[in-house]
Order: structure tokens, then C-alpha cells, then sequence
């Protein structure tokens, strides 16, 4: 059997409410939270007495997923640098289509983003920019305008 999709991504943060009020406000639509602990949780992630609250969160058209999750034990261990530059090995940024670049990072902004860089024109096809989001992951956001 081959892959069938991809579920999910899943971001740790420590500020759970303040991570789904800012992809609620990106547009993002909170499907649910659920409380994980006990043996599975803890075979499952690798780790010994795993106790954490998720949030499971849809893009509009409901393919894309992020679940966002707050550990409570064992504790968070934070990544050096904490907010790593885009060159950083690993996963750390997401992208997302958006009807307006513009409007989209004036409304990030008091949930604390911060514009990396500046929007940037590609061709005659996008408007491109990274924020600085949650846990310090960087969010890309693409207008398409051509």
C-alpha cells in the first residue's frame, strides 16, 4: 500500500490559546483540542510520561492540518537558536496561499508576528513574505497576482 496524504504538521508551543488565536486569525478553523497522556502517547512519541493538550487546526478547504501542542510533561526543551534563520536544517516554516498579503500580516501583527525581510514581488506571478509566528516558526504567505 502506498501513501495516501498527509495529515498534519505539528508545531510545539508553549502558549497554546495565543498559537490557535494566531492561525485562527491567519484563517485557520480550530476542528478540536484533546487532552494526550498514558502508554500509547508515550510509545507513540518516544518519550516517558508524556502529558499534552492539542490543538488540531484546518485550512478552509480542508486539506491541510496543524496540530499544535503544548507540552506539560515531560518539559519543553528549546531549540538554540530560538528563532532559527530560514537556513536552518530542519523543518521550520509553512506556507500558506492568501487572498491578501497585505491584509493578512496587519492582522498577524498583534498576535506577534514579525515580517522577515520584506514582501517581495516574484515575476508576475506573487507577492511573498515570511513572518516570524508561534514558537518562532516562520509562516510564508503567497498572494498569487498574475
Amino acid at each position: 500500500m502506498g501513501l495516501q496524504r498527509m495529515d498534519n504538521v505539528s508545531i510545539v508551543v508553549e502558549d497554546l490559546d495565543a498559537a490557535i488565536a494566531f492561525f485562527t486569525e491567519l484563517g485557520m478553523e480550530l476542528e478540536g483540542t484533546a487532552e494526550i497522556e498514558g502508554r500509547w502517547a508515550d510509545r507513540t512519541v518516544g518519550l516517558d510520561g508524556v502529558r499534552s493538550v492539542i490543538a488540531m487546526m484546518r485550512t478552509p478547504d480542508g486539506h491541510g492540518r496543524l496540530e499544535l501542542t503544548k507540552f506539560h510533561t515531560p518539559a519543553v526543551i528549546g531549540a538554540t537558536p530560538l528563532d532559527p534563520p530560514p537556513n536552518t536544517l530542519g523543518l521550520h516554516r509553512v506556507m500558506f496561499a492568501v487572498d491578501d498579503i497585505d491584509d493578512t500580516i496587519a492582522r498577524l501583527r498583534p498576535h506577534g508576528a514579525e515580517l522577515l525581510g520584506e514582501v517581495a514581488r516574484y515575476e508576475d506571478s506573487y507577492r511573498l513574505c515570511n513572518l516570524r509566528g508561534p514558537a518562532g516558526i516562520i509562516v510564508a504567505l503567497a498572494e498569487q497576482i498574475g
